[in-house]
């Protein structure tokens, strides 16, 4: 098992700054390549205090690829619906050259419907266009002199520049809910998995039948390559001294975090999109969470309790990846260096 940071923001200007955020958040991944994790992984949002402070999740990468040499730095994930696949390729090309080959890129479809209106996009038909936009940056990074014409984009004869350092390119990771849809197409890719929606103990047997199901589509298209499919998941992470201290934490951290993300999603619930169906379901039970419910998938506790809930996880799902979300609630440097020195120095030693 392999662990990571996870980052995506909800705060506002009169809650904290971005200033503030940033300068934390940089710091968090040096500490994080000190303590020795794998990834520090951001996420593109636009428009609102739910993720809004980053909408270029490679702009604050290449910041931390000046500042660290090892840990692997990865979008969780850009939102290919509202860019073309030129500049996409383009500039996570440039941030792979900047941080000596260390980036790997995630690729998220949408969901907000306010996002969709301001870029002009119909939510409607944003699979296939997601599709469309992820398949053209692959080839461009591969192919010289590649053409398009979809009903989104097209171009003749491009070669895109600067070529990537890795070979022969950058792993992909497909951001998921859970729509059957999007595991089966990162599997028929050959692309790795990310699951965003943090699994919760009632949903497990679901998730775990998802990650099988990706897999044996995955082997089915590239059992012959040599490769493993990869399956990440994002988790909150908050480690205190005590179960009781962590308890009133979590229960804090995650009532705002969810407060946050829950009026971001609310216009989902009459969102009758073909390419958005469970959705609705799946907010309104995010909007209708109590305090016990909302820290139920939450990875909480001392760090005795906290090793014993990861090796519960671990037994539960097959993952190859845990990224553990560190900024819930707005927490600053502190707080989040607590959970995650202690998570590295304390509880991980008792789950190897």
């Amino acid at each position: 098992m392999k662990y990571g940071i996870s980052l995506l923001p909800d705060c506002a200007p009169e809650t904290r700054s971005p200033t503030a955020y940033f300068d934390d958040v940089l710091r968090l991944a040096e500490l994080g390549e000190e303590l020795g994790l794998h990834y520090v992984k951001m996420t593109e949002h636009y428009l609102d205090r739910a993720g809004g402070y980053c909408p270029s999740p490679l702009t604050y990468l290449a910041a931390v690829a000046a500042r660290t040499r090892r840990i692997r730095l990865m979008t969780g994930g850009i939102q290919a619906s509202f860019h073309h696949p030129i500049q996409i390729a383009a500039h996570a090309a440039q941030v792979d050259a900047m941080s000596h080959g260390r980036l790997d890129v995630g690729f998220v479809r949408a969901f907000l419907p306010y996002d969709f209106e301001a870029f002009g996009v119909d939510m409607t038909g944003s699979r296939a266009r997601f599709q469309a936009t992820v398949d053209a940056v692959v080839r461009l990074w591969t192919e010289e002199k590649t053409s398009e014409d979809t009903p989104y984009f097209s171009y003749r004869d491009a070669t895109s520049y600067p070529p990537t350092v890795q070979r022969p390119h950058p792993p992909v990771w497909i951001c998921v809910a859970m729509s059957e849809a999007s595991f089966r197409y990162a599997g028929e890719r050959g692309h790795n998995l990310m699951i965003t929606a943090t699994p919760q103990p009632e949903t497990y047997d679901q998730v775990r039948k998802m990650i099988e199901m990706y897999r044996d589509v995955y082997h089915e298209h590239h059992g012959d390559s040599g490769r493993t499919p990869l399956v990440a998941a994002g988790v909150p992470l908050v480690v205190a001294p005590t179960d009781a201290e962590a308890d009133a934490d979590a229960r804090r951290y995650m009532r705002s975090y969810l407060d946050v993300w829950g009026a971001a999603s609310q216009s989902l619930t009459s969102v009758n999109s073909p390419d958005y169906a469970g959705y609705s379901k799946i907010i309104e039970r995010y909007l209708t969470m109590d305090d016990d419910t909302a820290v139920a998938g939450t990875m909480y506790g001392s760090p005795a309790t906290v090793a014993r809930k990861i090796r519960d996880l671990e037994d539960a799902l097959p993952l190859d990846v845990i990224l553990w979300q560190l900024d819930c609630g707005g927490q600053d440097y502190a707080t989040m260096s607590r959970s995650l020195r202690l998570f590295a120095e304390e509880a991980l030693p008792l789950v190897r």
